[in-house]
């Protein structure tokens, strides 16, 4: 069972999707095959992942109708700009095996360079005008750079995929969220994300939380379906990862249970205000030198509507 998140124009998704961040290409048809067949109807990746094909191998292997899988994947800031944008829809399109993209969103605000995120945003529009996509919106983008991004563009984004979980709660982001009918879509919904590689200091993980085990041994339930059964309870889309198949299916088994109000309360609480992953208006990404390759030779589509 998976409830359903009905976006501001109308589509709905999962408010459960699968992600396959930083899971190796070798390894993600397999876990994507395996949260299918776990009742995953929604699976996130992106450009910048290096694993789009894989995803789309995995849809195929499952033997689930790929009209009832719900992809979403991310445009790099390398093909930001109008007709690279366009570009970049085709190259994920061909590697994901489908000829029409479910959500498509920008993978980074790119204030250093925000006048080529807004072309690339007018392609999203343009692409969603012409039924190529069904939703489009943008990752990582704060108050500020949603203010300016709705001065610029005709359509609010559907979504605002962040860092988000019981020890950063971006608060700020998700009021801004809310203003503007754009459902918030949490990564690292569970706090892997406090060991990025190369950010943050004095690491904690948010699964070894006192106050997170207790609330899930009085549940009898494990410490992440907790933290994803708070997002969800407070509106959330949320977009866990991992290769092991028995999280996978913990972390869609979440519907059995209810947190009080008093528990999300305190879950709310732990929150250290200090984001564990690279802050967007202080790391330019365009320097990171992910260039994403040509789709190389087409695959048959499995897609198409």
């Amino acid at each position: 069972m998976n409830n359903l998140i009905t976006l501001n124009n109308g589509v709905t998704i999962p408010s459960v999707g699968f992600g396959v961040f930083q899971s190796a290409p070798a390894e993600t048809a397999a876990a994507v095959e395996t949260a299918l067949k776990a009742g995953y109807r929604h699976i996130d990746t992106a450009a910048g992942y290096g694993n789009e094909r894989e995803v789309g191998d995995g849809i195929r292997r499952s033997g689930i109708d790929p009209a009832e899988v719900v992809i979403e994947t991310k445009v790099w800031v390398s093909d930001y700009g109008f007709d690279e944008t366009l570009h970049a829809f085709d190259k994920s399109a061909t590697k994901l095996g489908v000829s029409r993209i479910d959500v498509l969103i920008l993978h980074q605000p790119m204030p250093q360079h925000f006048a080529r995120t807004v072309q690339a945003y007018h392609a999203l529009e343009r692409l969603l005008e012409d039924g190529q996509v069904g939703a489009i919106g943008v990752s990582n983008f704060m108050p500020h750079h949603l203010a300016a991004l709705r001065e610029q563009t005709q359509i609010v984004p559907a979504i605002n995929q962040v860092e988000l979980h019981p020890y950063f709660t971006q608060t700020a982001v998700q009021k801004a969220d809310a203003e503007l009918g754009i459902v918030t879509q949490a990564w690292s919904p569970i706090g892997g994300i406090t060991f990025y590689p190369g950010w943050g200091e004095n690491r904690k993980s948010v699964m070894d939380d006192e106050t997170i085990a207790g609330i899930a041994a009085g549940h009898g339930k494990t410490p992440a379906q907790v933290m994803l059964r708070w997002h969800l309870q407070q509106g959330r889309s949320v977009i866990p990862k991992s290769t092991n198949p028995e999280r996978i299916a913990q972390n869609i088994d979440l519907f059995d249970f209810e947190l009080t109000t008093a528990e999300l309360t305190a879950i709310d609480r732990l929150d250290r205000g200090v984001r564990g992953g690279p802050d967007p208006d202080e790391v330019d990404p365009s320097t990171w030198n992910v260039e994403i390759p040509e789709a190389e030779t087409p695959t048959s589509t499995t897609k198409g509507s």
